[in-house]
């Protein structure tokens, strides 16, 4: 077995190698199989994620200004209940009408009124925050998946090589090539899609935070409209209905003889 692997490797040296083709971009993809058509897909994928990102991340798409100019009309106005049937509107959907209906409809709700408006602005800031993070979850993914479809494809090409190593006792390098390259493409377009995913997936996690803080500030804004024209009482919040006083019954008079009774 040694001495054939010699001989073979000793005629392969006297042999003048011949220049290597000039492939395209295609035909190295195409060498990975279909792992590597299945990490092009993945990139596609990736792209239109991305996209999608850039343009949801935007002040103008959580906070557009006419809006805010309706909410701060309405708040300095003290108009509560038309204002959180302007966030309710479909057609006035955003970050900033979700966070602000959401906190202005529990109020109305609450019998603290107005009181719970800052926990409420809280806890649904906190909803949609969370919302935000979720839809760069896929670019995440597909940085996370990536590379491990490019160990795969590195397996799988080295199983392939040594099977042909098992089968012949003397393997051509021409054998082994197929088996190779699909080894060292996948890995490669593996590192090529996961490498920029995960440069984006962080630049856009620190892009949310940092929109969520400017947009906050707005909603403090608007906020101080509301606690500003609310009473100390609890302000716009709905007043919780008098019963009405009903007279006292009649004090009962002590039976005759017993202690307290008036002498007769």
């Amino acid at each position: 077995m040694a001495e054939s692997l010699l001989v073979s490797f000793a005629s392969l040296a006297m042999q003048t190698p011949a220049p290597a083709p000039d492939k395209t971009l295609v035909q190295y993809i195409s060498e990975g199989g279909e792992i590597g058509y299945l990490i092009i897909g993945l990139s596609f994928t990736a792209v239109v994620f991305i996209i999608a990102a850039f343009v949801r991340l935007r002040r103008s798409q959580l906070a557009p200004e006419d809006e805010v100019t309706a909410l701060d009309r309405m708040l300095r106005a003290g108009n509560v209940d038309q204002a959180t049937k302007y966030c309710a509107s479909p057609d006035h959907d955003s970050f900033l009408t979700r966070v602000m209906g959401a906190a202005l409809l529990r109020c109305s709700r609450s019998p603290f009124g107005l009181l719970e408006l800052r926990t409420s602005l809280e806890e649904a800031g906190q909803q949609e925050v969370s919302r935000l993070h979720r839809s760069t979850d896929a670019i995440g993914l597909i940085a996370s998946v990536s590379p491990m479809l490019g160990l795969l494809g590195t397996v799988v090409g080295m199983v392939g090589a040594f099977d042909t190593l098992s089968v012949s006792e003397v393997a051509k390098p021409t054998q082994l090539a197929g088996s190779i390259s699909v080894a060292l493409i996948t890995t490669v377009l593996g590192l090529i899609v996961a490498i920029p995913c995960t440069a984006v997936h962080a630049y856009l996690r620190n892009r949310v935070d940092s929109l969520v803080g400017e947009v906050g500030d707005l909603i403090e804004e608007l906020a101080a409209h509301v606690e500003q024209g609310a009473s100390p009482g609890g302000g716009q919040a709905k007043p919780a209905q008098q019963r009405p006083a009903s007279k006292a019954p009649p004090r009962p008079q002590p039976a005759a003889g017993a202690p307290g009774a008036s002498g007769g």
